[in-house]
C-alpha cells in the first residue's frame, strides 16, 4: 500500500500551476479562477484566487495537489494551503528572466513553512529562447543543492517526471 501525501503547487503569477494540475489530475480539478479585472489582464483573462485542487496516483502513492494563488495580494492562502504539507513544487516561467526574482521570494516563504522537500519545475520549456535549467538553477541560488526540472506544464508525460522527481525525495 502506499503513502498519501500533499504537495503545494506554487510559483509567481501566470507561471502555468492550474494548467500543471489541470494536466496530471485524475480527477476534475477543484478550482478559484476569477475574471482578472485590473492591469494584468492584458497577461492572461483569469487567475487563482483561493487555490485549484487535483489528485494523482502515481504508482501506489496519492498526490493530493494544492494550487496556490501567485498574486501576493493572495498571499493569505499561502498560509492556509501549505499546513502539513509532506511537500512543495516551485514552478517557475523558464521564459520569464525578470520573474526568477520573484520565485527566490517564493523559495524563501515556502521553505520556512515547514521544512520540507521541495524541487523546481522549469516550465515553458517548450518555447524559444528559454533559460537552460542550469541557469535557472544558479539564478534562483540552488546549483546543486536543489533540483531544477524541466516541465511543460501542458504535457502529461512532463509533469508525471516532475511528481516521479518529487516522490523520489519523499521516499
Amino acid at each position: 500500500m502506499g503513502e498519501v501525501f500533499k504537495v503545494v503547487v506554487t510559483g509567481p503569477f501566470n507561471v502555468g500551476k492550474t494548467e500543471f494540475i489541470r494536466t496530471i489530475s485524475d480527477i476534475p480539478i477543484v478550482t478559484t479562477e476569477k475574471r482578472i479585472t485590473d492591469h494584468l489582464a492584458a497577461t492572461k483573462e483569469e487567475t487563482t484566487v483561493a487555490m485549484d485542487y487535483g489528485q494523482v496516483r502515481i504508482g501506489e502513492d496519492l498526490f493530493h495537489l494544492y494550487g496556490t494563488p501567485g498574486q501576493p495580494r493572495f498571499d493569505f492562502m499561502w498560509d492556509i494551503l501549505s499546513k502539513e504539507m509532506h511537500a512543495f513544487i516551485l514552478l517557475v516561467d523558464s521564459s520569464d528572466v525578470g520573474g526568477l526574482m520573484e520565485a527566490r521570494q517564493f523559495i524563501r516563504i515556502f521553505s520556512h513553512k515547514g521544512g520540507v522537500p521541495y524541487l523546481i519545475a522549469a516550465n515553458k520549456q517548450d518555447k524559444e529562447n528559454v533559460l537552460p535549467v542550469e541557469e535557472i538553477a544558479r539564478r534562483l541560488g540552488v546549483d546543486g543543492k536543489i533540483r531544477v526540472v524541466p516541465c511543460v506544464a501542458t504535457d502529461r508525460a512532463s509533469v508525471y517526471n516532475v511528481l516521479k522527481e518529487l516522490q523520489a525525495l519523499l521516499h
